[in-house]
């Protein structure tokens, strides 16, 4: 078996995604390209190459089956097997002045919108990519999720976690639990699996507002995917440690 490591990063076009998809070519992985825009997924992908890394596209809509079926027959065909696989393509779904997403006046089919990128396309893409991750001597899945998510810190006066949003938030609080579900699901194969929160990061779906950049927010991520063996899984992390559920 060939023992370069191969990982594939959904959204991985542009901003955390690519910044991940560039620290772990740095590592040495072999790295596909997961986005939906062609000319954009080709773009990051000339990138890479330019820099030295080994990469290649998969063309993915983690909204559909067909996609994502077919982006495992192409990562079966170029690399036979998946060693790390970071979910990382997300939406935060329309948002109101300063953020917010009133609950009380909040469209359902916005919600509707969101949990089936943020937490349906994460649970299509991982069921689709586990054959292949199965062959992997050290296989690791990366959810990436935000501590906007976190009910505790939601609920607690005293932390200043933002607007309401209240498609988005729960979005990530949703993904949380289910990370735990394929944790406990997994406990007795050598998958580990991780959510992580990147902080902050000034790219395109923030508007380009934070104090972090896409390598800073990729850190942790490229961190969990990378673990050894005897690493955390369930967990969920940020550059400080556990953040809380």
């Amino acid at each position: 078996m060939n023992e370069t490591k191969i990982a594939l990063v959904t959204g991985a076009n542009q901003g955390i995604g690519y910044a991940i998809a560039t620290g772990l070519s740095a590592l040495g992985y072999r790295v596909a390209v997961g986005a939906r825009d062609a000319g954009r997924r080709e773009t990051a992908v000339e990138k890479l190459r330019a820099a030295g890394a080994d990469a290649f596209g998969v063309p993915l809509d983690v909204t559909a089956d067909r996609s994502v079926a077919d982006a495992a027959q192409l990562i079966e065909r170029e690399a036979g097997r998946l060693d790390v696989l970071v979910n990382n393509a997300g939406i935060s779904g329309q948002l109101g002045a300063d953020w917010a997403q009133d609950p009380t006046t909040l469209d359902l089919d916005l919600v509707r919108t969101v949990v089936e990128t943020n937490v349906i396309g994460v649970i299509r893409v991982t069921n689709a990519m586990l054959p292949l991750l199965r062959r992997s001597s050290a296989p690791r899945i990366v959810n990436l999720s935000s501590s906007v998510g976190s009910v505790t810190m939601q609920a607690d006066p005293d932390i200043e976690i933002g607007p309401v949003m209240a498609a988005y938030a729960p979005s990530k609080s949703f993904l949380n639990a289910v990370t735990v579900q394929y944790a406990r699901r997994l406990a007795d194969t050598n998958i580990l699996i991780n959510a992580t929160c990147p902080g902050l990061v000034a790219t395109a779906f923030t508007g380009f507002h934070g104090s972090r950049t896409p390598e800073q927010g990729a850190a942790t991520a490229i961190r969990l995917a990378t673990l050894p063996d005897d690493g955390p899984s369930g967990g969920f992390f940020d550059d400080e440690g556990v953040v809380p559920w």
